[in-house]
C-alpha cells in the first residue's frame, strides 16, 4: 500500500460484529477525520446464535451458511463507519469460529482457538508490514469475557506485532515495522453502572437485562487511560450494530445479544496502554489514541500531544 495516510490505526477482532459494539463511534471518527482504519477480524463468526426467525436455517447445526452471511453484514457495517481497509485475517474462512469456551466446536479442525499461535501470526504480520500503523487496538488476554475466539485473537495480536518489528523474521513479508502504541479495549466500572441504571429507568423492551459481569473488559475506572467521545458518530455505530442483524437488536441506545438481555450502547469508547508512552499529562486520560505520535509515524518531541485538546470528534472524551 503506496501514499498511507499520516494515521494509521489497525483493529483486531475475534467475529463479525464485535468491532461494531466495542469500537464503531471511534472507527468512525477516524475514519471520517482521514486516518487509515484497517480492521482485521478473524473467524467468519460461524457459530454464532441467529436472531432473524426468517434466517435460522443458516445456522451451524442446519445449513451452516452463517458464516458468509455476516460477511455481507460486516460490509455493510463497515460502509455506515465510513470503513473501507477491511480483511480477514489469512482471507475468508481460513480461520472458523470456535464457538464458545467448553464445546466441542473448540478442537475441530481449523478452528481459530485450536491453531497454534505462531501459525496465525504471520497472516497479521503481513498486515502490519503493508498498513504499518502506529497505533494497535485488541483485547485483553481474557478476551474481554472469556470467548476463546477473543482470547486467541489478543495472542495473535501481541505476538504479531512483536513479529512485525523483528527485521529477520519473514522478510518476504515486507519490512519491518513496530508500532508505537498498544490498547486494549476497556469500560470503567463507573460508566457500566451508570449505563445499566438508564437501561433500567428507559423501560426498553427486552426480556432482560444483563449483569455488569456480562460486559466484556469491565475495570476499575483507575485502569482506563483513554476514553474517544465519540457523540458526534453515535449514530454511525447504531447503524453499524444495527448492520448485524442476525446477532445484535438495537433499541435506541440499547441493545442486546442472543441472550435477550439488555445492555448500554457506549458511545464514548474506553481503552487501556499496554504498550508505548501516553500522550497525555500525567495523571490525565487521553481523548486521542494517537497522541504523542508524530505524524510520520516516529514518537513526537518532548510535551507533543499535551497541549490543546484534540480538535474534531475526539476532543473533550475525558470527561
Amino acid at each position: 500500500m503506496t501514499d498511507l495516510p499520516a494515521r494509521r490505526l489497525l483493529l483486531v477482532h475475534a467475529h463479525p460484529d464485535d468491532e461494531s459494539i466495542n469500537n464503531g463511534a471511534t472507527m468512525a471518527g477516524y475514519a471520517a477525520e482521514g486516518a487509515l482504519v484497517t480492521l482485521v477480524t478473524c473467524t467468519l463468526g460461524e457459530e454464532g446464535e441467529v436472531l432473524v426467525p426468517e434466517l435460522a436455517h443458516l445456522a451451524a447445526d442446519r445449513e451452516d451458511r452463517l458464516g458468509p452471511h455476516r460477511v455481507g453484514e460486516l460490509a455493510d457495517a463497515m460502509r455506515e463507519l465510513g470503513v473501507t481497509d477491511h480483511r480477514f485475517l489469512g482471507g475468508p474462512g481460513r480461520f472458523r469460529d470456535s464457538g464458545m469456551m467448553g464445546l466441542a466446536q473448540n478442537d475441530r479442525p481449523g478452528a481459530f482457538w485450536s491453531t497454534p499461535v505462531d501459525e496465525a501470526a504471520p497472516y497479521l504480520v503481513a498486515v502490519i508490514r503493508e498498513v504499518r500503523p502506529q497505533v494497535l487496538v485488541t483485547y485483553d488476554p481474557q478476551g474481554g469475557y472469556g470467548h476463546p475466539d477473543h482470547i486467541q485473537a489478543h495472542r495473535v495480536a501481541m505476538r504479531a506485532a512483536e513479529l512485525a518489528a523483528e527485521a529477520a523474521y519473514r522478510p518476504e513479508l515486507g519490512a519491518a515495522h513496530a508500532i508505537d502504541k498498544i490498547y486494549w479495549n476497556r469500560v470503567p466500572r463507573s460508566v457500566a453502572e451508570e449505563g445499566f441504571a438508564r437501561l433500567r429507568a428507559s423501560g426498553a423492551g427486552f426480556p432482560g437485562v444483563a449483569e455488569i459481569e456480562d460486559i466484556p473488559g469491565v475495570v476499575t475506572d483507575a485502569e482506563i487511560t483513554a476514553a474517544v467521545d465519540g457523540g458526534p458518530y453515535a449514530g454511525r455505530k447504531t447503524a453499524a450494530m444495527r448492520a448485524h442483524a442476525t446477532q445484535i437488536a438495537v433499541d435506541g441506545p440499547f441493545f442486546a445479544l442472543s441472550n435477550d438481555l439488555g445492555q448500554p450502547i457506549f458511545t464514548t469508547e474506553y481503552y487501556q496502554l499496554v504498550h508505548g508512552a501516553s500522550g497525555a499529562p500525567a495523571g490525565e486520560r487521553e481523548s486521542d489514541l494517537f497522541a504523542g505520535i508524530g505524524t510520520a509515524g516516529e514518537p513526537a518531541p518532548s510535551g507533543a500531544g499535551q497541549g490543546a485538546p484534540h480538535a474534531g470528534p475526539h476532543a473533550g472524551a475525558d470527561a
